[in-house]
């Protein structure tokens, strides 16, 4: 290969390295982008321009799995975690009291352990310790990626009835109030 040639594929893969990161830029930096909202309107069904729950199934570690028909008319919470994530373990209290307060009103949460793969008995004891009352699940590589293999932990996906992702992932850790604010709304809807 040429230099000239060389230097023609440098200066267009910087090209589009640069309008890549403009638009990013451009994209997150936009007033009007959406966000978290919570509209009074009814869930819609999730359609091709929206971010939808994927289509995989989860399986929890007592064995229970929560596919597409299982979730369909729920409000879902995905959470991404590991037990070495500090954040992690001080927003369990926080989510396991959301999920006591609103499970019976068709909330279902998951947390995905998405790094480390305790075995058995070190997980059932870490899920005793730390009061994990929602189910767990053992993050493979079909939900990881689905999720497009989240890199920061704690990390939370919240879907609506229809099936439609509510604004952007959440980083870091909840709260319960935060929780509160925003699953209040949607498990109102029908």
């Amino acid at each position: 290969m040429s230099t000239s040639t060389k230097a023609l594929i440098g200066v267009l893969l910087a090209g589009m390295a640069g309008i890549m990161i403009f638009l990013f830029v451009h994209i997150s930096s936009d007033p009007n982008r959406p966000g978290i909202t919570i509209g009074a309107s009814k869930a819609a069904a999730c359609t091709a321009q929206d971010t939808c729950l994927p289509a995989v199934t989860f399986v929890d570690t007592n064995g229970t799995t929560y596919d597409a028909k299982a979730l369909a008319g729920k409000v879902v919470v995905v959470n991404f975690w590991a037990t070495w994530c500090k954040p992690c373990n001080h927003e369990i209290p926080d989510l396991s009291k959301a999920y006591a307060k609103y499970k019976d009103k068709g909330l279902v949460m998951l947390g995905v352990l998405a790094s480390d793969d305790p075995d058995p008995s070190q997980l059932l004891n870490f899920q005793s310790d730390h009061e994990m009352t929602y189910p767990v699940i053992r993050g493979d590589d079909a939900v990881i990626g689905a999720f497009r293999s989240p890199r920061n932990l704690p990390t939370t996906f919240i879907f609506d009835r229809g099936g439609k992702q509510v604004g952007s992932p959440h980083v870091g850790a909840m709260r319960e109030a935060d929780l509160d604010e925003l699953l209040a709304p949607l498990l109102a809807e029908k």
